[in-house]
């Protein structure tokens, strides 16, 4: 796959699907409740439509396994040496609630490992992409590239709005010494890591495989690093369930971290 020939066409189709969820971003939307109790909305299904058909169009070969798709079954799944992984909206309870922290994930996975990653966020019209070892943020049509380097203290900490109350996640964040908390939605945390405005996003508690792909192939391309808790880089379609284990996500350089 080379990701630079197809890259203006995914940033222009996540443009597109940005707009169109702009249009619903203050309306009072019905709300549906999926099998895993999480919010589902006309959004999140249109998105899905307009991600799913441009990519059959743009490479026909190439299967997709999307949030909105999920019943693929592993036996489905499990010859695939390379897909799309696509969140369409990435942070629905965010939307809903008018935080600001949605964006559109868009990865691909080959042998396991990602190895492009691209998040739109529709609020500010800003990209960020992830390949060959580089990584970029694209706003108002200019290109800059981004470094993960963290070397302010304290250490800058970015989790979610509704893992405040994760015991887990507590209890790590007294071991950290001096810290910064923030708070973001969706995996925006990776993108503002990549940049370096934020440190490292400690996550534990559930969360699917289509919601860290793009963001970690992002902060990992950028100089980052994303581990499970035994130090491992997250692997992609290797078992039934979708579920991405507790992880780690930093910059490059972290001075009061152990």
């Amino acid at each position: 796959m080379m990701f630079n020939k197809i890259l203006p066409q995914l940033i222009q189709l996540t443009s597109s699907v940005g707009e169109v969820m702009l249009s619903f971003y203050k309306n009072d939307l019905t709300i549906g409740i999926k099998s895993d109790k999480t919010p589902l909305t006309i959004v999140d299904q249109r998105a899905h439509q307009m991600i799913a058909e441009r990519l059959k169009f743009l490479t026909p070969d190439i299967p997709m396994l999307s949030e909105e798709s999920s019943a693929i079954t592993f036996e489905q799944r499990l010859n695939w040496q390379e897909y799309w992984l696509i969140d369409p909206l990435d942070g629905t309870r965010d939307f809903l609630e008018h935080t600001g922290g949605f964006c559109i994930c868009i990865a691909y996975i080959k042998n396991h490992q990602v190895i492009f990653g691209l998040v739109y966020e529709p609020l500010t019209g800003t990209h960020y992409y992830g390949f060959d070892d580089i990584a970029y943020k694209q706003h108002n049509n200019i290109q800059t590239r981004i470094s993960a380097v963290s070397k302010r203290q304290p250490l800058r900490v970015i989790t979610g709005h509704h893992s405040t109350h994760n015991k887990n996640l507590q209890q790590h964040l007294q071991k950290l010494g001096k810290y910064q908390l923030n708070y973001l939605g969706s995996a925006l945390k990776f993108c503002k890591i990549a940049e370096g405005i934020y440190d490292y996003y400690p996550r534990f508690g559930p969360c699917c495989e289509w919601d860290t792909a793009a963001g970690v192939c992002i902060l990992q391309n950028a100089g980052g690093s994303v581990v499970d808790a035994n130090g491992e880089s997250l692997q992609y379609n290797t078992k039934d369930d979708l579920l991405s284990p507790d992880f780690f996500a930093r910059g490059l350089v972290i001075d009061n971290l152990n």
